[in-house]
């Protein structure tokens, strides 16, 4: 793989090159890849989630009776549910949405896609979604997979980061470099 020598330099990276290699030995690459995005959300939406993945005074024990029952009421594919045991018991839960992030590089070039990082300041609907993943497909002229991030403090607008190269159309950026220039 391209980068995966750059994935798997980071410890979260390893975690999530390990996933997928048994994600794709088990053919459950889309099963996982479903389960994390789950896992993402939960991880967005709720806080009792986000502090129980980064809080150092949960017991491992906790965490491993919290986290299988969090990913049985979400619905979490088996391989996923063990894998989040395993971060549990080597208390690495706070490397979650890294690996989840690493987990979709690697699932998205394995289908032959590039991955895009999108930060919006609100949410993108369906449709903006649809429309956004068709110009990059016409401008990188592959398949792209869009990871989004919604950042309210970027004001509006949108930063497409792909590989090394960022595009940022955030109003934050215009309004840094409009101050600039009127200092001038």
């Amino acid at each position: 793989m391209e980068n995966s020598g750059g994935i798997q330099a980071s410890l979260s990276g390893r975690y999530a090159t390990a996933l997928f290699d048994l994600a794709r030995d088990e053919k459950a690459i889309d099963a996982v890849s479903a389960s994390l995005q789950t896992l993402k959300g939960a991880l967005t939406e709720s806080e009792d989630f986000r502090r129980l993945t980064t809080s150092p005074l949960v017991s491992r024990e906790t965490a491993l009776k919290a986290v299988a029952a969090a990913a049985a009421a979400l619905g979490v594919d088996p391989l996923t549910t063990k894998f989040l045991g395993v971060l549990a018991q080597n208390r690495r839960l706070g490397q979650l949405g890294a690996v989840i992030r690493a987990f979709g590089q690697l699932a998205a070039h394995h289908r032959g896609e590039t991955t895009a990082e999108v930060t919006s300041a609100h949410p993108l609907s369906a449709t903006q979604l649809k429309a956004l993943k068709a110009k990059l497909k016409t401008q990188l002229a592959r398949d792209v997979a869009v990871d989004v991030t919604v950042d309210p403090s970027i004001l509006g607008g949108l930063i497409v980061k792909i590989g090394s190269r960022q595009i940022d159309g955030s109003i934050r950026s215009k309004l840094n470099s409009l101050a600039i220039a009127m200092k001038g």
